[in-house]
């Protein structure tokens, strides 16, 4: 396949790795025309997971980059540049997205806002600097398109990196949001030093969260117990590269939310995410006390009140 990878930042970098290791013509489209000129002259990403190999894949600015003869186009972008920038891709290729978020204008699943192409969606425990490093991973396939969905899992696939289908669209897009704001929550039990226990309760609660905002919105609940739900969840919300943690750990630690961006140096999905699923959840009419925690941190409220405050909620069901 022709493929044009439009983002390069780590997971844009390392996605379009695997791709070339599959055998595909990639591009790689950076929006910086010298990171672009250092990629094609070098083999490596200047900026982000520098050890990755990428001299089986060309590199282009993105005005320059062959998209309109593309047979697929990946999009790894921020959230909050989605929109604009699948609007302004020429031609009509196929469009996979492995952005994890939503849009913040609207509160729209990424795909949904896709025009005139064919989407899909690749979510899971995928934290770039692992898969750099040639360790396993598993991620999920996600479209309205079987035949589109069926195509790109033989297409990336390999004995590293295993692919699966999931014909549940909604749901996989509101796990990929959803656990970077869990994320945070969980970023705030380590910066407190409140321990496993705390985490572990923190993580179980938030999953519940998930899956009841996705029942609202027509998703299936067992979406949220595999890959892109549960499992995304976990490494997000342990992994010492998870960004979402360690913003949610600064800010525990008394960073503001610009502070913990700017020390991390990347984006922090979570961060656009929170206010903009709160929304969601209350224009729903469902109960999400964990994002609206983060939310009110996020504002300026007091961390530590807000525990004392989800720890004295109306005891309930599990």
């Amino acid at each position: 396949m022709r493929v044009v990878v439009v983002g390069g930042g780590s997971w844009g970098s390392v996605f379009s790795a695997l791709l070339a290791e599959r055998g595909h013509d990639v591009t790689l489209a950076c929006r910086d025309p010298e990171e672009a000129r250092f990629i094609a002259e070098s083999g490596r990403n200047p900026r982000y997971v520098k050890d990755v190999d990428l001299t089986g894949v060309a590199a282009a600015p993105v005005t320059e980059a062959p998209v309109a003869g593309a047979d697929l186009v990946c999009l790894a972008v921020p959230s909050r540049a989605f929109r604009e920038v699948s609007g302004s891709l020429p031609g009509s290729a196929p469009l996979l997205s492995l952005a994890k978020g939503l849009d913040p204008e609207t509160g729209s699943r990424l795909s949904s806002v896709v025009q005139g192409r064919p989407v899909a969606v690749l979510s899971g425990p995928n934290h770039a600097e692992e898969i750099a490093q040639g360790l396993p991973a598993a991620a999920v396939i996600a479209s309205e398109d079987r035949g589109l969905a069926v195509e790109l899992q033989h297409a990336i696939i390999s004995t590293r990196f295993r692919v699966y289908l999931n014909d549940d669209l909604v749901g996989v897009e509101l796990c990929a949001a959803a656990k970077n704001v869990m994320a945070l929550a969980a970023g705030g039990v380590d910066g407190f030093g409140f321990g496993d226990n705390a985490k572990a309760a923190l993580i179980t609660r938030g999953l519940a969260e998930m899956a009841r905002l996705g029942e609202a919105c027509g998703a299936r609940g067992e979406t949220f117990s595999g890959l892109a739900g549960m499992g995304d969840l976990i490494v997000t919300c342990f992994s010492p590269y998870s960004r979402n943690r360690r913003a949610g750990e600064l800010i525990a630690q008394g960073r503001s939310p610009e502070e913990a961006k700017e020390e991390i140096g990347m984006v922090v999905e979570g961060l656009t995410t929170a206010p903009v699923l709160r929304d969601l959840s209350r224009r729903l009419g469902v109960e999400l006390p964990i994002t609206e925690a983060i939310c009110e941190v996020l504002a300026g409220t007091s961390a530590l009140d807000l525990v004392s405050g989800l720890m004295s909620r109306t005891p309930t069901d599990e």
